[in-house]
């Protein structure tokens, strides 16, 4: 690798990781910060975000202010899904086992080493609704998403992918949450002997869910389909019931899949 390959990556890089950043604060953070969270000098950090200001990706919400994402990073991710056909085969799908299960359903696709989730619909109609942002990386070691996904791989392909990604800070999640391969080994093997996992204050404290993977061709995982809500109203006994409906809608996405250029592209990807 030239010298000057060498930089244009790695500025590429450091673009993507601020860019990363001020997804997950849509309030804005100030220069230090942003500088501070990549660890990256002051200077560096200036001139990448006057650069994606130029570029329309960043905006100053005041001179000498926080610097926060526009809405054109989010138009083009929209836009993708939208030309690959993913809204329009899961959004009913995912709309019924909404109304069925009266609590938030969304749907991740599995991108390389990643599940990410790109649509949702919104079942409760009173008292707490359930709704983290989407488009962020699923957390694979507790998360039901992230079990349903990492039951249809083999414990080594498994150990990998979470490995990559770590366990993070126990703090994050909630307090069932699992912190060794073990545990979690564990937790897989069930989810194998049902058909679909089910977490309870593993991602948050008191909350639910529950996830079933979206096969093509009944064996690799091309995506996952999450059922989530308050410990309260989705308890154990109300997942086991609407595991039926929520195995449904999987396999329903899986036939549908085929229409989709993104998720069969993901399918020869998978093998």
């Amino acid at each position: 690798m030239t010298n000057s390959t060498a930089v244009t990556t790695g500025t590429v890089d450091r673009a993507l990781r601020i860019l990363e950043t001020l997804a997950a604060q849509p309030e804005g953070l100030p220069l230090v910060a942003v500088a501070d969270e990549l660890a990256l000098p002051r200077s560096a950090a200036h001139r990448l975000l006057n650069e994606l200001v130029r570029c329309g990706y960043v905006r100053q919400l005041r001179a000498q202010g926080d610097y926060a994402l526009t809405t054109k990073l989010p138009a083009i991710g929209l836009a993708f899904l939208g030309s690959a056909g993913i809204v329009d085969i899961a959004q009913p799908i995912i709309d019924r086992l909404a109304e069925t299960s009266g609590e938030l359903v969304r749907l991740a696709i599995v991108d390389g080493d990643r599940l990410t989730f790109v649509a949702k619909a919104q079942g409760a109609r009173y008292g707490l609704r359930y709704d983290p942002d989407m488009g962020i990386d699923v957390r694979l070691s507790c998360s039901a998403g992230g079990h349903a996904w990492l039951m249809t791989l083999s414990e080594e392909r498994a150990t990998e992918l979470v490995a990559l990604q770590g366990f993070g800070a126990p703090r994050e999640f909630g307090p069932q949450a699992p912190t060794t391969f073990k545990a979690l080994t564990k937790l897989l093997e069930e989810d194998r002997r049902r058909g679909f996992s089910m977490i309870a204050e593993q991602y948050s404290p008191g909350m639910t869910a529950m996830a079933a993977p979206v096969l093509r061709r009944g064996q690799e995982a091309i995506g996952v389909i999450t059922i989530a809500g308050p410990l309260q109203r989705l308890t154990v006994q109300r997942m086991q019931d609407l595991g039926p409906a929520l195995l449904s809608a999987a396999s329903e996405l899986a036939m549908a899949s085929s229409t989709s250029p993104l998720f069969t592209q993901r399918a020869r990807m998978a093998r």
